[in-house]
């Protein structure tokens, strides 16, 4: 076989986020809830036999090129490949080295968890081309090594292991590990959940690091308004857990509303802008019974969950704002691999 290709999905995140940062949830614990969705980022490896590693990007048409014993000056766009890469490859003796692609179905910064689908992705085709064992836990867990200890990236945990395991999740973080929940929702909950809710692009991207690094501050600081938010918006996981375990859409919608509130005052004011506020002030006056940012805030995807025969006028409003939407479903799927005889 002459290619090696993985595929890890992105997610979409509904409640949770900044519970998940160990900073917090190693004295509080914490858990999020989220799904992963049909967008994807690919990784394709073809092996060579001079020790080169040759790495370029589909999305940037960046490419960089260096000797697998050499340690490689960083580029920005394929970092996330050049990290795994030296954790995983640089000491095996006999390795041959190998030509790397990339490309990811979401724009940098999008909220969507790219980044972490990325090293994920990577971090898979990799133990296949060494032919070692796949074990999403320990996928999750060293993708986060990758990106926090030896990139520096700050951020929390819930991506990697998302982007890993796949499906409709509850995770839990505690100082005692990681447990994934699985949801086993009805697929008419999951068509009727798609059928209410729309992805719209806020036309911004954001450097989710200055955002969580603001977040840490807080929690280290131990922020009153940043503790108790964090520690509401814990409980609301599992309130939204129940709602859709008990088919209860409009409370699921009200709790969305409800945790992005709490959001804008754990963090404030690097969470959201002028622009972003439109947005969603205007979904909710046309239609929108409640949504929240993606991701860490100040940029990216807006989730909202509409009322069915009001979508058309969300929409409209939105794009004359400057949105753009995105189709999406809910996928079971986490990151896989294959061989492939085709380029």
């Amino acid at each position: 076989m002459k290619y090696i290709r993985a595929r890890a999905p992105l997610r979409v995140s509904f409640i949770g986020g900044g519970t998940d940062l160990p900073s917090y949830y190693n004295e509080f614990g914490g858990a999020v809830l989220s799904s992963t969705i049909n967008h994807y980022v690919n990784v394709t490896i073809s092996p060579r036999d001079d020790k080169q590693v040759c790495i370029s990007s589909l999305d940037t048409d960046t490419m960089v090129k260096y000797r697998l014993d050499e340690k490689p000056q960083y580029e920005e766009a394929l970092r996330l490949a050049q990290a795994s890469i030296g954790r995983l490859c640089r000491s095996i003796d006999g390795f041959t080295g190998f030509d790397m692609t990339d490309q990811n179905d979401a724009p940098r910064g999008s909220g969507l968890g790219g980044s972490a689908s990325m090293t994920v992705a990577v971090v898979t085709a990799l133990k296949q081309l060494l032919g070692q064992p796949i074990d999403k836990y320990e996928i999750a867990e060293l993708a986060y090594i990758i990106e926090r200890n030896d990139l520096g990236i700050s951020g929390g945990k819930q991506d990697q292991y998302e982007a890993a395991f796949g499906g409709f999740n509850l995770i839990e973080f505690s100082r005692d590990g990681i447990i994934v929940n699985p949801l086993r929702l009805d697929r008419g909950l999951l068509s009727d959940l798609e059928y209410h809710c729309l992805l719209c692009y806020t036309g911004k991207t954001r450097a989710s690091v200055k955002v969580i690094d603001g977040l840490q501050e807080y929690i280290i600081s131990r922020r009153p308004e940043t503790i108790s938010g964090l520690k509401e918006t814990h409980g609301l996981v599992y309130e939204m857990k129940n709602a859709l375990l008990h088919n209860k859409l409009l409370h699921f919608a009200e709790i969305l509303d409800h945790a992005w509130q709490l959001k804008r005052a754990i963090n404030p004011p690097v969470i959201t802008d002028s622009t972003i506020d439109e947005l969603y002030e205007n979904a909710r006056k046309n239609g929108a019974i409640g949504g929240k940012l993606l991701g860490a805030g100040a940029g990216g995807y807006l989730l909202l969950f509409c009322e069915g025969r009001k979508k058309r006028q969300v929409r409209e409003k939105l794009e004359s704002l400057g949105g753009q939407f995105l189709p999406f479903s809910f996928i079971d799927e986490g990151v896989h691999s294959w061989y492939s005889t085709c380029a």
